[in-house]
């Protein structure tokens, strides 16, 4: 299948260009502009972006340096391990910019490589396993345009090469509408809870008497209480990856899920809360699970949605500072205003298929991922026939 494809260096198909390196003094959380990072990078290849690591920059920008949606990017330092030789996406126009570490990928001539089946091409083992070989640095490892462009792959023709690049699209277009929206109901579901436990403007309770309270006013009838009160925080059991088998239960770690296994710790739905590595972050399991020991779960008698909501609004300090961990301690110890049970159950009554709908598009992602990436170094090196996309597309749908 691959007798006429032609063994390349990359040098000879595409150019990379070194990124700027942008005044510090200039940065700014509110500039209008985005300086893009290797922590902009998936390790696994896609672009991330999030609001609440924006780097900002209101400076001066020199000429061809403000990038074009479309335009392609290679992490050229290993800022984290797996990250170096990972290819992302630029998502807008004239937002953001080309910062130094990062190599802007061109393809020298469109009639014998096509960029999006080059972003695949990056994202494949092969490649990124010659791109780390070549590198240099012992603690960070760091590449160039020069050691990239001396690398060899098999180049199909043009046209398979677009077969192939609208096939994985087709995938990462889903897990992108799927991911949007999650965000969005998880937006909904922040508002609801800020709208009636925040603002106290719930159905039916905002013509309440605000009462002084340690924690400002609050409508008659609530209270001040300690986390501890209302829940309690248990501690995961160690799984290493090499004792799991797949299976149909979620393993949880501090930043979410790691891999399944086939008994649960605990019955679903749950919350899970980081308590090593990722410090409080929060994740929610509509079915039963696995926590390891860098994750704490969650019991109590109080409705779940509620208490999801009331431990994301949380600010969970590290309490270690060689190895980032949460104090459970510490973290129970936190006061919150609680509010009467019944608001609780009705809160919960209306957010819970909103929290099922978010968990259903989680898994439906990470099913997605697990596909594309099995098939994207059979379909980049031509173990799987293209010339009938429609199967394979029909397949990610």
């Amino acid at each position: 299948m691959t007798t006429h494809w032609k063994r390349v260096r990359l040098g000879d198909i595409i150019s990379i260009k070194h990124g700027y390196a942008f005044k510090s003094e200039y940065f700014a959380a509110d500039g209008p502009y985005v300086v893009t990072t290797p922590g902009n990078f998936h390790d696994e290849g896609g672009f991330k972006f999030s609001e609440e690591k924006r780097k900002g920059y209101a400076g001066p920008i020199p000429h061809g340096y403000l990038l074009s949606k479309g335009a392609l990017l290679v992490a050229m330092t290993e800022q984290a391990e797996g990250l170096l030789g990972s290819t992302a996406i630029i998502p807008q126009s004239n937002v953001f910019l080309h910062n130094q570490r990062l190599g802007l990928i061109n393809a020298l001539s469109p009639r014998r490589a096509d960029e999006k089946f080059i972003y695949y091409l990056f994202n494949t083992r092969r490649v990124r396993q010659q791109i780390r070989a070549s590198s240099s640095g012992t603690k960070v490892r760091h590449t160039s345009p020069s050691r990239i462009g001396e690398i060899e792959v098999l180049l199909p023709p043009l046209g398979e090469q677009r077969r192939v690049a609208s096939i994985l699209s087709a995938y990462d277009d889903l897990i992108e509408n799927n991911t949007r929206r999650t965000e969005i109901l998880k937006e909904v579901a922040r508002r609801i809870y800020e709208e009636w436990f925040v603002h106290f403007r719930a159905p039916g309770g905002d013509d309440l008497p605000l009462m002084e309270s340690p924690l400002g006013p609050i409508p008659e009838g609530w209270a001040i209480a300690r986390l501890g009160e209302v829940i309690d925080l248990k501690y995961g059991k160690a799984l290493k990856a090499d004792h799991r088998e797949v299976g149909p239960y979620p393993v949880y770690g501090s930043s979410g899920v790691v891999g399944t296994h086939i008994v649960p710790l605990v019955e679903g739905p749950g919350i899970v809360v980081g308590r090593k590595g990722n410090v409080g972050s929060v994740h929610w399991s509509e079915r039963s699970f696995f926590p390891i020991d860098t994750a704490f779960y969650v019991s109590t008698e109080r409705p779940l949605a509620y208490i999801f909501q009331l431990l994301m609004k949380q600010r969970f300090l590290n309490s270690d500072a060689a190895v980032p961990g949460l104090n459970r301690n510490q973290a129970l110890s936190i006061e919150f205003v609680l509010p009467p049970v019944e608001l609780m159950q009705d809160f919960a009554a209306l957010i819970g298929p909103i929290n099922k709908l978010i968990f259903s598009l989680a898994e439906q992602n990470r099913n997605l991922c697990a596909q594309r990436d099995l098939l994207l170094p059979k379909l980049i090196y031509g173990e799987i026939d293209v010339s009938q996309p429609e199967e394979l597309l029909e397949a990610a749908e």
